[in-house]
């Protein structure tokens, strides 16, 4: 009885690599971001291989602690090791699901603590006037420059993120409260929000859509080298690679789809929108998110408080 005991306790804390690897495509499977798919089973296939190259050991705190320690000799950064982290933790919650570790390993797993981050990452934002010539770089005059500028104005006036632009169907675009917007778009972790379209992105977009012309289906479409349009839609890749040739053809060194993102909300901040709506407009589930995109920091010298109604209360 006691050595049947023994080895179902064993079974609970040293997984083998099969069940590792069911336990990998439950954890991927619950993800619904592409991008995060990618970046956990690219830190759990990392995980399995060093946790499988290494003696028989239980899967739990210490052994955790220890891979810590394995990616910071690697002098990774901070923000890549506190994914990997993440991963694992992860793959122990879906781990315990299945019945291959106790609570209380999870727990223990559970306790270990990111690499902290010293300072504050910066962002690539661009100017006013750097995205107004990275929007003027376009002749227009072939469908491949009629696409990429509705492409850069949908992502530097909307803020949406590149999947959302490579997923973007025709009949999104709608008209809501006398503005046109893009109506229940599904975002990053399945969040759904309705983003405002500015007039001239919407008139860019339509300049795209009536050259082909598109009435239904995703908006944008694949072009090939001779200048015709084939497909059903674009990767995520294809946005990249616009964005980047736009940059490099205005001369903007080492600009990605995401800088525009952050341009966006820091413009829209700076010409007086509110931070509560901002935050719905990239789809934040958190506002703190917000502010690092738009990279707040206290204004001294136009203090929020310097415009209070009140008078000063003379005794």
């Amino acid at each position: 009885m006691k050595r049947s005991d023994h080895k179902k306790s064993s079974r609970t804390d040293r997984p083998t690599l099969p069940e590792l690897d069911q336990t990998k495509r439950s954890v991927l499977n619950s993800l619904t971001s592409l991008q995060s798919r990618r970046s956990y089973q690219h830190a759990i296939d990392e995980f399995i291989e060093w946790y499988c190259s290494e003696p028989r050991l239980a899967l739990n705190r210490g052994v955790v602690l220890r891979y810590r320690m394995q990616l910071e000799s690697k002098q990774l950064a901070a923000s890549t090791i506190n994914v990997r982290l993440a991963a694992v933790r992860r793959l122990a919650y879906e781990a315990a699901d299945a019945g291959l570790l106790s609570p209380e390993l999870v727990a223990g797993i559970r306790r270990v603590k990111g690499v902290p981050q010293l300072g504050r990452r910066v962002g690539n934002w661009l100017t006013a006037a750097e995205g107004q010539q990275l929007l003027a770089g376009f002749d227009c005059a072939t469908l491949r420059s009629t696409r990429d500028a509705a492409m850069l104005s949908v992502l530097l006036g909307c803020g949406l993120r590149r999947s959302e632009v490579a997923g973007l169907k025709t009949g999104d675009i709608q008209r809501r409260e006398d503005h046109w917007a893009i109506v229940d778009l599904v975002g990053k972790a399945g969040h759904v929000r309705t983003v405002p379209v500015p007039a001239w992105v919407k008139s860019a977009v339509n300049a795209w859509a009536e050259s082909v012309p598109i009435v239904a289906g995703n908006l944008f479409r694949s072009i090939r080298k001779n200048g015709t349009v084939w497909g059903t839609g674009i990767t995520q890749n294809v946005v990249w690679y616009v964005v980047k040739a736009c940059a490099d053809r205005v001369g903007i060194k080492h600009l990605a789809p995401h800088d525009l993102r952050r341009t966006c909300a820091r413009l829209c901040h700076a010409a007086g929108g509110e931070l509560e709506q901002i935050q719905f407009l990239l789809g934040h589930a958190s506002v703190q998110t917000t502010e690092r995109y738009i990279g707040c920091k206290q204004d001294l010298s136009r203090a929020v408080n310097d415009r209070l109604p009140f008078a000063s209360g003379h005794c």
